[in-house]
């Protein structure tokens, strides 16, 4: 019997939902009792919808010309189950699609494959002990962290968020915390359950229980009291900048290390991961996150340095507003930000371009730039208006800007879409440093102009995760390796 057209298609849809719903199990498994994390091209796959699932598997298409079906990439997810593995970050996908179109030995079999491309995980032991994490401040990026930490948390966790800092303590305080958490009116509801423990100060959030504890100043604080040690204290309100006075966080009994999520001064190491990690040291106390803007552009930048080289560039910014400007028209200390922020564009400074020197020394005194607040709520864009030592042509640039987002070190740093329809809108929730805008690319000889689009707080909170992850000694591969 023939089917027709619209048969096959229902056909084929099914089969990919039933590979979909077959994996989530697998997948789940592999995080909470290995802490494996699954992904598919940088798409990651835990907790993933079956639809989320198929979806990522598409976009193999557009990156590679071909398709990856589900029911190639199961058997490679089947296998991975199967294996004594260490923790570790899989690409399913890559695996697959090179197993499936790029292997020429065609006797090979998939096991001998993958015992050779995760041999780095294979029958390795995980040795990294788990690391107390407070969150100081629960604003915009604190509660971003938090829900980054809860989605991945579980036996294998190694971050664990044990409390949270927060002024105030009067009624109701602890039920709007947890509401606050709960829903957000850009990045939407929080994925899983939240109740409040009113008796013992604290939220639960998917099995974890956070406390709250209230103090207007951290000396204040005593973390050993309620069982935190050595904790990694991640300062979110901005109030202190540099070493001497983010110093003030060790008096409080039970920290060990303190991450700035802003840009810091003086000696403390501005780090924007998957450029000048590197920096960060085992004996370090003190280290910065730097900013947004910085996280995105910065790898966009070392990238393009790498390749063509850069004479010198301007930055724009076009920023969404922020908490430090006023919404209706009022006084404020800084130049223009008084003006109401959900009606203007509102031009200021921004010393992203300077800060990028920081993590990339080689570009110091090479850039200028200049930010614009827009009245959007979140999602921004860096344009980069280059000049660049080696002469290329749009495709060129295009093409090794899409294959630097998918197979170089910095693949969880930068992304690329080729789309002519993306608004800011479409990127809330990346969780890329930035994301590459293709389509409005502009190269003349050896000037270009990029667009880069970035979630000022999704995006660059996952770069604090990261660098989280490395001052706590978390460093677990992502394979198979960049080629």
């Amino acid at each position: 019997m023939t089917l027709s057209h619209e048969e096959q298609y229902q056909k084929s849809w099914q089969e990919r939902q039933e590979f979909a719903e077959n994996m989530q199990p697998i997948i789940g498994r592999l995080y909470r009792n290995k802490g494996i994390e699954v992904v598919v091209y940088g798409r990651p796959l835990v907790n993933a919808t079956t639809i989320e699932i198929i979806k990522a598997h598409k976009s193999v298409e557009r990156f590679e010309g071909q398709k990856l079906r589900l029911r190639e990439s199961f058997p490679v997810l089947e296998a991975i189950s199967k294996m004594e593995l260490a923790p570790g970050r899989i690409d399913i996908a890559k695996l697959a699609y090179s197993f499936n179109f790029k292997n020429d030995d065609k006797s090979l079999q998939l096991q001998d494959y993958l015992d050779t491309e995760l041999v780095s995980l294979l029958n390795h032991k995980d040795n990294v002990k788990p690391t107390d994490v407070v969150l100081y401040g629960f604003g915009r990026i604190g509660r971003l962290l938090a829900r980054l930490m809860l989605e991945r948390s579980g036996p294998c966790a190694k971050l664990r968020l044990r409390a949270i800092v927060v002024r105030g303590g009067k009624k109701g305080d602890l039920e709007k915390r947890a509401s606050l958490l709960r829903r957000d009116s850009i990045h939407g509801p929080f994925n899983g359950s939240i109740t409040v423990d009113e008796e013992n100060q604290g939220i639960k959030a998917n099995g974890t229980f956070i406390k709250v504890i209230y103090a207007s100043s951290p000396e204040l604080v005593d973390y050993t009291q309620y069982d935190i040690h050595d904790a990694l204290v991640v300062d979110n309100t901005g109030i202190w900048k540099d070493d001497k006075e983010l110093s003030i966080h060790f008096k409080s009994k039970g920290t060990n290390k303190v991450l700035l999520t802003a840009p810091a001064k003086g000696d403390v190491a501005n780090i924007v991961y998957g450029v000048n990690e590197h920096m960060i040291l085992p004996e370090d106390k003190i280290v910065s996150a730097a900013s947004c803007t910085t996280n995105a552009i910065t790898p966009v930048l070392k990238a393009l340095n790498d390749k063509f080289g850069i004479r010198n560039g301007h930055v724009e910014t076009v920023h969404s507003y922020t908490n430090d400007q006023n919404l209706i028209d009022n006084y404020h200390s800084a130049d223009r930000r008084g003006r109401a922020a959900p009606l203007n564009m509102v031009l200021t400074s921004t010393g992203a371009a300077s800060a990028v020197a920081k993590a990339l020394p080689e570009l110091k005194g090479k850039l200028t730039g200049n930010a614009i607040r827009v009245p959007v709520p979140n999602v921004s864009m860096a344009i980069l208006s280059l000049n660049l030592d080696t002469a290329t042509d749009r495709d060129e640039l295009n093409d090794f800007l899409q294959r630097t987002s998918l197979f170089s070190e910095l693949q969880d740093q930068i992304d690329y879409t080729s789309s002519t329809e993306i608004v800011s809108s479409d990127l809330v929730g990346s969780r890329y440093a930035g994301v590459v805008d293709s389509q409005a690319t502009i190269v003349d000889g050896d000037r270009c102009v990029l667009y880069v689009w970035y979630d000022n707080e999704f995006g660059y909170s996952t770069q604090v995760i990261r660098v989280m992850n490395d001052m706590a000694g978390i460093k677990y591969p992502t394979l198979p390796v960049a080629r």
